[in-house]
């Protein structure tokens, strides 16, 4: 199938577009945009199709194995094989749902595990309120806080607080999804989908880069790839190696965006009874060592906008400083590293690196790891999600904060936001491939589940009634059998 529905018209209702009178066709309700699909159709989202006249998910259901062979062995036709309970975990990937969920969750899976009945209530959330934090390693300049990030010449959000090490993005959000124009919220959408799904997307940020962003991948910066997040900042590289230069070099100048570092100011270099240079560098003196703005933020030497270091150095002293003087400038990656020697005007001249000055340096770079984006997806599983899994949703919300009901979203673990409401971040990697989707509302769907005793279900006004045994599940659903990443721990005991 890979033809689409159109959508109903805004102002129709669900009873409305029931009452289409054209043969064979259905009206799918797992969002509001109730496409009416024709036979052998799919609807907008292409979740949904028309298949011999029945409203049918298209993408299988997914279950998560223990162990690969138990992949292999699921594979064939369910025939009550006996796999154990504990090594099978039904997800919400390929569950679907409805939205709101005025009816009870797709599939609420019951088990035995080490001998207490547990139940697991699994859907697919349909997510307006949804965003993406993006963490992108590089000291890069990639725009100022809070310019707009855009994709598609579309804002889809904003340069956020700067990390150690990091840039951080904001994207999405309910503001971006609804708030603007149509097309700002179907770029939004697509965004967010490429990303969650673990595509590769082009943002520009106003005043700033181009940045082709991909969880797990090396940013690419303005058309370059990064290489490598910074072993610390300046202050912190002097720290690190200020004793591998103690004898090898004068002085050390670490040049960095946030934190510039100089060795025989800093309290490492004094510990190390190092004679002061009398170079002085551009900026606003912190702490001894240490010093802030020393140049604008960019592409060039440690995230600032020089290609020339000696641009930084604002004064030597000629009761300080001496005709020989070594000098080395580097950045916190070891990228870009100078050795120069102060000629008998004291004024710096390019030299020869020596070989234990090399070293170290390389070895700065052989301490920083490997620039790479992290792709976070942040969503609030409140309002009427929670009525899929209990008529009173208010205990829902109570058990999990109080830790008796876990959440996982595609069996992944979650990390959950105190206060109010059910507000959860996820690391895409740590989830099964392709398990986000999306609706033409526009809005994201993403797996979750909730999994708890069986006896705290009943207490939680759960929908017992639609309880089924997991082996039922397998044999009527047919479902997909994958593994997680081997970093990400099995989400039953």
């Amino acid at each position: 199938m890979t033809t689409h529905a159109d959508p109903a018209a805004p102002e129709e209702s669900a009873l409305e577009a029931a009452k289409q009178t054209e043969p064979g066709i259905v009206t799918c309700d797992a969002c509001p945009v109730l496409c009416r699909i024709r036979p052998g159709k799919t609807g907008a989202c292409d979740r949904y199709g028309n298949l011999d006249g029945r409203l049918t998910r298209m993408d299988p259901l997914t279950v998560l194995a223990r162990r690969p062979e138990a992949v292999r062995f699921l594979d064939a036709d369910w025939t009550g094989n006996p796999i154990a309970a504990q090594d099978i975990f039904v997800t919400g990937i390929g569950a679907g749902t409805t939205y709101p969920d005025y009816k009870p969750a797709p599939f609420i899976v019951a088990a035995e595990i080490e001998g207490v009945d547990m139940v697991t209530v699994v859907t697919e959330g349909i997510f307006s309120y949804c965003g993406l934090k993006v963490k992108i390693d590089t000291d890069r300049h990639l725009g100022p806080e809070c310019a707009p990030v855009r994709a598609k010449g579309e804002q889809v959000g904003h340069v956020t607080t700067a990390e150690y090490g990091s840039q951080m993005l904001s994207l999405g959000g309910v503001r971006h999804l609804t708030g603007g124009s149509k097309r700002e919220g179907v770029v939004t959408c697509e965004t967010l989908l490429t990303l969650a799904n673990g595509g590769a997307a082009e943002l520009t940020i106003d005043g700033g880069a181009h940045v082709v962003v991909q969880a797990g991948a090396a940013p690419i910066v303005d058309g370059v790839p990064e290489q490598r997040m910074r072993v610390g900042c300046g202050s912190a590289t002097i720290g690190i190696f200020a004793s591998q230069w103690l004898g090898h070099a004068d002085e050390v100048i670490v040049v960095d965006d946030h934190i510039t570092g100089v060795l025989t100011e800093h309290q490492a270099g004094r510990f190390l009874n190092m004679r002061p240079s009398g170079i002085r560098v551009r900026g606003r003196r912190s702490t001894p060592g240490r010093y802030f703005q020393v140049a604008n933020p960019g592409l060039g030497w440690g995230g600032t906008d020089i290609a020339d270091p000696l641009t930084i150095i604002e004064r030597i002293d000629p009761k300080l400083a001496w005709p020989g003087l070594r000098l080395l400038m580097v950045s916190t990656t070891g990228e870009h590293a100078a050795w120069f020697v102060l000629d008998e005007a004291l004024r710096p001249q390019p030299a020869e690196m020596p070989p234990r000055i090399a070293e170290v340096v390389a070895r700065i770079g052989e301490n920083c790891e490997p620039a790479l984006c992290s792709v976070l997806f942040m969503a609030g599983a409140g309002g009427s999600l929670r009525a899929g899994t209990t008529e009173n949703p208010v205990l829902l919300t109570r058990a999990v904060h109080a830790g008796r009901a876990r959440v996982t979203a595609g069996g992944a673990p979650v990390y959950l936001w105190p206060g109010g409401g059910i507000t959860f971040m996820v690391d895409v990697t740590a989830m099964p491939a392709n398990a986000f989707g999306h609706v033409p509302t526009p809005a994201l769907v993403a797996p979750i589940e909730f999994t708890l005793p069986l006896a705290d279900y009943r207490q939680l006004g759960g929908h017992m009634g639609r309880v089924r045994r997991v082996e039922e599940v397998l044999a009527e659903a047919k479902p997909r059998a994958t593994t997680l990443p081997d970093d990400v721990p099995f989400p039953l005991p």
